[in-house]
């Protein structure tokens, strides 16, 4: 594109030399045509979406997509020594019943906001972790699962004073422990418990949250033995850059992830997560052999989980059924393939248990954005209700981003009544749900 071009400028050069219409343009894309010749104007801002469909349909080679910049995406370091997390933290409760958790250095002490009322005293001697009491491990590896059971009921808000007081309590564990082995297993369950408070963190919008988390989880695990936890954290970099639309920070944290591990189901989802990236950018052959990539490698990490003895938690969703299928059709539908998209995803909303309430509303957000896409709009539009009624429940912010984008294709259909009733729907959703 020529320097300092605005992309109203250069939508209109790309289109003009392509022999396309503005009509035709718009009908490609399934924009209005006054929409269109309002972004050319420069009277309207694209957004990423838009920049997308228009260069898949002007085949700009991602020339007009690099014009309308993904949001930056964190970069916080990530510990690399094998040293135990020592932050000191507190949980503030407050009479409204507002709490929340905050981790300070020295200097806190000394800001006066915070000294006023501080009061510190141990809630009990420190556990002992013996042969005797060994059995603790398990109750905590069941809690876990509890909790990712909770998380798909709950928002963050509640899940995560749960993950850190728990988190917590398994520190004090391994620092009691009188054998190395129960020491490392507890930190690299603690380490679990500070990942999974990293992903209710990015659901509540708080990325930066999310990524301090998740570093915390890689000290922790590192304590613990596990050196192939700091790659999986690679993968939650790109979960963070992916929602962000930023497609290339999404692969380069991906192809850092499966470089540094040898674990086999780590590569798998950092190559599922590769594949949404690639789609972000329009880069179907590598979107696809990348797919084929995870498909193959988590095929493999299966059969072993077969004989895994460990007992612990698995890495990844638990929750969500047919998840290379929702991930194909993810991308298929990034890739402006939507009703290939629409063919992936079909019937896969049934299969998710209805207590997975976030996972089935993540499902039904693509679902009805593919459907809408492909102009079925009257099926995007019944699937609505699913994400609406659980959206202010679960308190997702990748939700309410996917709900945004629908409700932004909803307003173009305003004389249809289908998409007016969806679209108050999701304006009601999104203004009533907690923060």
């Amino acid at each position: 594109m020529g320097h300092g071009e605005s992309f109203g400028v250069a939508l209109r050069r790309t289109r003009e030399a392509a022999g396309r219409s503005l009509g035709d343009l718009a009908r490609s894309i399934n924009y209005s045509k006054s929409h269109v010749s309002k972004v050319e104007r420069g009277q309207k801002n694209p957004s990423p979406d838009f920049a997308r469909a228009c260069d898949r349909a002007l085949d700009a080679g991602g020339a007009l997509s690099a014009m309308v910049p993904a949001r930056g995406t964190p970069d916080l370091p990530v510990p690399d020594a094998p040293t135990e997390w020592t932050m000191p933290w507190m949980l503030r409760m407050s009479l409204d019943h507002g709490n929340d958790f905050v981790a300070y250095d020295e200097k806190a002490w000394a800001d006066p906001s915070l000294k006023p009322g501080i009061m510190s005293w141990p809630l009990v001697s420190a556990p002992v972790f013996d042969g005797e009491s060994r059995e603790a491990l398990s109750h905590f590896s069941s809690l876990f699962a509890e909790c990712r059971n909770l998380g798909q009921s709950f928002g963050p808000a509640v899940v995560t004073q749960i993950l850190v007081t728990s988190m917590n309590a398994m520190r004090g564990l391994a620092r009691s422990a009188t054998r190395d082995t129960d020491r490392q297993a507890v930190l690299r369950l603690a380490a679990r418990f500070a990942e999974y408070t990293g992903w209710m963190s990015q659901e509540a919008g708080d990325d930066r949250a999310s990524l301090w988390w998740t570093d915390r989880a890689v000290a922790l695990a590192n304590a613990g033995g596990d050196p192939e936890f700091a790659a999986y954290t690679q993968v939650r970099r790109a979960d963070v850059a992916l929602y962000r639309m930023d497609g290339r920070a999404t692969v380069d944290y991906t192809r850092a992830a499966e470089e540094a591990s040898r674990s086999t189901r780590i590569r798998g989802l950092a190559a599922q997560r590769r594949a949404q990236g690639h789609a972000l950018l329009g880069e179907d052959a590598e979107c696809f052999r990348a797919l084929d990539r995870a498909t193959e490698l988590l095929s493999r990490a299966a059969r072993e989980s077969e004989t895994d003895s460990s007992g612990e938690p698995v890495i990844g969703s638990m929750h969500l059924a047919q998840l290379a299928d929702f991930v194909a059709g993810w991308c298929l539908h990034d890739l402006g393939r939507t009703e290939e998209a629409v063919g992936r995803l079909a019937g896969g909303l049934d299969a998710i248990p209805v207590h997975a309430r976030r996972a089935r509303a993540r499902y039904a957000a693509r679902l009805a954005l593919a459907l809408a896409e492909a102009g079925e709009l009257q099926s995007a539009c019944s699937v609505v209700e699913t994400v609406t009624s659980s959206v202010s429940v679960v308190d997702s912010a990748t939700i309410r981003a996917d709900l945004q984008r629908l409700a932004r294709r909803l307003h173009r259909r305003p004389r249809d009544p289908d998409a007016r009733l969806a679209a108050a729907r999701i304006a009601a959703a999104l203004n009533t749900e907690s923060r």
